[in-house]
């Protein structure tokens, strides 16, 4: 459900869990099975930073809504400076979240080929030091049909 990188950096797909406030806490989870609709494990795939202090229940009936002041806690109890996550497009590819503690990235350019958003992937050497790529929607892409539409779904 996440990685740290260099040592200082969680990677998970959705956000924090008010369960787990320790990083040693999310190694100990068992992670080979399907996600459950509620607990740690779901709250790592589905929770979404906000301009909030602390928690709240998510509108979207999974994971939880967080703020600044989870993320600093957080951060400073694992020695983490950067928390690296996905799961909400970004027009820009990419967009900061509380003094740049947490980045949400999105990795898919034109999403669904109709969004007309950016996509972004992060560099980090092992000083730290974050160097963001972005990609454009690329003009075959953007004109193209899926490939569903090009095709019966049964031969």
């Amino acid at each position: 459900m996440g990685a740290v990188v260099n040592g200082n950096t969680l990677c998970v797909h959705g956000g924090l869990s008010p369960d787990l406030p320790t990083i040693d806490q999310m190694r100990l989870l068992d992670r080979k099975q399907e996600i459950p609709h509620e607990g740690p494990l779901a709250d790592l795939m589905w929770s979404d930073p906000e301009n909030i202090e602390a928690w709240r229940r998510n509108s979207r009936g999974a994971g939880w809504i967080f703020g600044a002041k989870v993320v600093d806690q957080f951060n400073l109890l694992n020695e983490v400076n950067l928390i690296v996550r996905a799961h909400q497009l970004v027009q820009e590819g990419y967009i900061y979240w509380f003094n740049e503690q947490l980045v949400t990235l999105w990795s898919a350019p034109n999403y669904c080929y109709r969004m007309g958003n950016k996509a972004a992937i992060l560099g980090l050497d092992e000083h730290g030091e974050r160097n963001f790529i972005i990609f454009d929607t690329v003009e075959e892409s953007a004109n193209s049909k899926h490939y569903r539409n090009l095709m019966p779904y049964f031969l």
